[in-house]
């Protein structure tokens, strides 16, 4: 029984000392004590709206004070203003939001023999490739009125058409465009495969007429139906095929001559009678071999004729620069051992570097032969020079 009494007494006591320590600890964590001085200052009157918990204080009644009224909204930020959108940017979002009409194209370009109405209008619909126009020829370019396009789409269920002020539709015909030179390239690789000619490099067409540019699908290539050559006279004959459609494939006859092609000297611009000739005045090109001359043999002479670009330089067109003029007044150098004299002269002949011409000695009367070594000088060296033959016998005692 006192066993009892005594567990009993023990479980009292240590319930008392739990709910002193759970007293001590509620103490601690309750916001009542963090509002006194020990623990932390007393928040500024300024900063009342501070959730504190104080103690109540002996102190006079509250006087009422008016509550003050509330602030102004804040005005917008100019960023934010800039941000919001203009009436103009609306109207595109709402353009681009909802789908346009029917809009007629200011110009377009097609491929094939006909136009259809996408070609020719935006937003067309399911009828965008109902064929309404036959497009013109390749590479060339035509016009079809607004009311023309309106008319024709009309039974299609285009009703409203937006013209945008348009009075016509540009329409071209899109090519691949074929220069006489790729046309001569293509008949000597078919004249080549052919014909087992050798050196095809050094080989050109000349045809019997001019040759045009040819303008075929784009995609397509140049075929050649029929080739006809004759080694002996080099004459050939080709049918050339001009793919220009699905259903249209015309063809083109050409005949012409195989010519044997060297390379040639041509002017890249107009050089005039007398004007020195220049690395930089010419270009070398393969052109038939018919009098033409190397480049060594041009440059550094002078042309006897006009020479227009593109033109082939043949050995007559050209000639040493002339150094004297006729009937130019010249210096004439008379060399003789260990001296060098001068004397005015007229020369008689025109001459380039190196060039023996006459000359007339001014103060003698007399007519002699020198060489040309620069512009307006002659040389005489002794023993060289020599009365020209045409000239008159001198007197006696001139000649002692």
């Amino acid at each position: 029984m006192n066993r009892t009494a005594i567990r009993i007494a023990t479980l009292l006591a240590a319930v008392a000392l739990s709910g002193a320590a759970v007293a001590q600890t509620m103490s601690f964590l309750s916001p009542a004590p963090l509002t006194d001085e020990g623990w932390m200052p007393r928040p500024a009157a300024k900063k009342a709206s501070r959730l504190t918990i104080e103690p109540p204080a002996p102190a006079p009644a509250p006087v009422p004070v008016a509550a003050p009224a509330p602030p102004p909204p804040p005005a917008p930020e100019p960023a934010a203003a800039a941000a919001a959108p203009l009436p103009a940017v609306q109207e595109r979002a709402q353009e681009r939001a909802e789908p346009a009409g029917p809009t007629l194209k200011r110009e377009v370009t097609v491929t094939g023999d006909i136009v259809r109405i996408g070609d020719l209008v935006d937003n067309a619909g399911a009828v965008a490739e109902v064929a309404i126009f036959r497009a013109p020829d390749l590479g060339q370019t035509g016009s079809v009125s607004a009311a023309t396009v309106r008319e024709a789409i009309r039974p299609h269920h285009i009703i409203s058409l937006d013209t945008r002020g348009l009075a016509a539709v540009q329409v071209t015909r899109a090519s691949r465009a074929l220069t006489p030179k790729e046309v001569e390239a293509r008949l000597l690789r078919a004249l080549a495969a052919q014909s087992s000619l050798a050196n095809v490099n050094d080989l050109a067409v000349s045809f019997d007429g001019e040759m045009r540019m040819l303008h075929i699908e784009p995609n397509a290539e140049l075929g050649i139906s029929r080739l006809g050559y004759d080694q002996r006279t080099r004459r050939f004959e080709a049918m050339l095929d001009l793919p220009a459609g699905a259903a249209r494939r015309p063809s083109l006859r050409v005949t012409g001559t195989l010519v044997e092609t060297a390379e040639a000297v041509v002017p890249l611009r107009a050089i005039a009678v007398g004007e020195v000739i220049k690395a930089s005045d010419v270009m070398i090109e393969r052109r038939a071999k018919t009098e033409v001359i190397a480049i060594e043999e041009v440059l550094g002479l002078a042309a006897k004729r006009p020479l227009k670009p593109g033109q082939v330089i043949r050995a007559g067109d050209v000639a040493k620069q002339e150094l004297v003029a006729r009937n130019e007044t010249v210096t004439i150098y008379y060399e003789v051992p260990g001296m060098v004299l001068t004397v005015s002269g007229k020369a008689l002949d025109a001459g380039a570097m190196g060039d023996v011409v006459n000359v007339l000695n001014t103060q003698s009367k007399r007519t002699i032969q020198g060489i040309v070594s620069g512009p307006g000088r002659v040389n005489v060296t002794a023993g060289s020079p020599r009365v020209a033959s045409n000239a008159p016998p001198a007197p006696a005692k001139a000649a002692r």
